[in-house]
């Protein structure tokens, strides 16, 4: 169709459906959205309006057919343009600090703003209490080890055990059946409040900063101690006999269970009529890891004849038994060597020149160990001269009271010398 006048140009579109199926007549183009864009080195105030006029799309209605996209996106660094961040700190984009009248943005680097604030302060700008901390370390402090002794007072007593104030954060508890030795009765009248106890730490603190404790673990591990303390010394002790099997008899020391076995016995054919009687025992096994304490009645006899003698002592026996190195000699309950050294000062060829099995033997003592049931005689300090007992050997015997007084005084030269 003809028209007056030069027509506009158009753009070509993509065509469409048009109403009544004809074609659709042109649209102008839709603009793409802008972003827009403030620049610190040029903000023009007339620009604005213009740019912002230019980002409003056109408010006429558009066809249900898309517009066509422009040929290329702008990227993130042509939209936001960081070069004029670079270099920058926090302290500079906030800006100065109005509270300390200084400059945020400075130009010092950080690590040496860090080291000049640090060593603004000094110590004494620190709350610091040390006798406050080591007392909060203290009060923190776990109390009672497993195995350690610790003193304490009762505070309160339940009808399953007691409860005992150790000076941790929450009170040690005492179970009824570690109260003590034997069976007690009852807890309240045993350990009312206020006793102080001494008692041993057998499990240590849980969540709640309780222990468990044990007077019946200390007591045993006392009675264990004076029970090796009493074999140590060789003392005999006298038990009553409480109970009996096939192996032998039972009894009770230090609050600990003891054994002596039939062997060890001086009736041991009749050991069941012992029940209710007493007995002086030595210690044959003390073993407080197994709990096994053994003892003897037959070794009491042997340790009391030793507590009868001495060095320097005369002592009497018979010759038990001869051997290629001296003479066994029974005193009573206990034997002595008599050792081929000590029998003369002479040469002696053969041990039956002097004595023989049966013959009755005076000597001195020079050497008694209980722990190992040795006892060292001599017959050679009773000579006036060496040999003598070889060629007078009566009349040696037959003096050997006064004989004797005169070897003690070369005993203790002797002693004296060696010490």
């Amino acid at each position: 169709m003809a028209g007056t006048g030069n027509p506009a140009p158009r753009q070509s579109r993509p065509p469409g459906p048009r109403a009544g199926g004809g074609a659709a007549a042109p649209q102008p183009p839709r603009k793409p959205p802008q972003v827009l864009l403030i620049r610190k080195e040029e903000t023009p105030a007339a620009a604005a309006p213009a740019e912002v006029e230019s980002a409003v799309p056109p408010a006429s209605p558009t066809p249900a057919a898309a517009p066509t996209r422009p040929a290329a996106a702008a990227s993130d660094d042509d939209r936001f343009d960081l070069g004029d961040l670079e270099g920058m700190t926090m302290a500079d984009l906030l800006g100065p600090d109005p509270g300390r009248g200084g400059r945020r943005g400075s130009a010092a680097p950080a690590a040496e703003r860090t080291q000049a604030a640090a060593s603004s302060r000094t110590v004494d700008d620190f709350d610091f209490d040390e006798e406050a901390f080591l007392a909060a370390l203290d009060e923190n402090e776990p109390v009672g080890t497993t195995g350690e002794v610790v003193s304490g007072t009762v505070i309160g007593v339940e009808s399953d055990g007691v409860y005992v104030d150790i000076g941790g954060k929450a009170p040690g508890f005492m179970p009824k059946k570690e109260c003590g030795l034997g069976v007690i009765t009852n807890l309240k009248e045993r350990f009312p409040k206020g006793l102080p106890v001494e008692v041993l730490v057998t499990r240590e603190q849980n969540a709640d900063g309780m222990v468990t404790i044990s007077a019946r673990a200390l007591a045993l591990r006392q009675s264990w101690e004076k029970v090796r303390q009493l074999e140590k010394d060789g003392t005999v002790v006298q038990v009553k006999v409480n109970g009996f099997n096939r192996g032998g008899v039972t009894c009770d020391l230090e609050g600990l269970r003891g054994f002596i076995p039939r062997s060890q016995l001086n009736d041991g054919e009749n050991h069941e009529a012992l029940v209710g009687t007493t007995l002086g025992v030595a210690f044959l096994e003390v073993n407080a890891d197994t709990r096994k304490l053994v003892l003897s009645e037959k070794k009491a006899a042997t340790a009391a004849r030793f507590a009868q003698l001495e060095v320097g002592q005369l002592v009497e026996g018979h010759v038990a038994s001869v051997k290629p190195y001296g003479f066994f000699v029974d005193l009573g309950g206990v034997s002595g060597l008599l050792h081929q050294s000590s029998i003369t000062g002479g040469a002696l060829r053969d041990l039956r020149e002097v004595f023989r099995q049966g013959d009755v033997v005076k000597a001195l003592i020079t050497q008694i160990d209980p722990g190992r049931g040795r006892i060292a005689l001599n017959t050679a300090l009773l000579e006036g001269q060496p040999g003598e007992l070889l060629i007078e050997k009566d009349k040696v015997m037959a003096e050997a009271a006064d004989r004797a007084n005169r070897a003690r005084s070369v005993l203790r030269q002797q002693e004296q010398a060696a010490g």
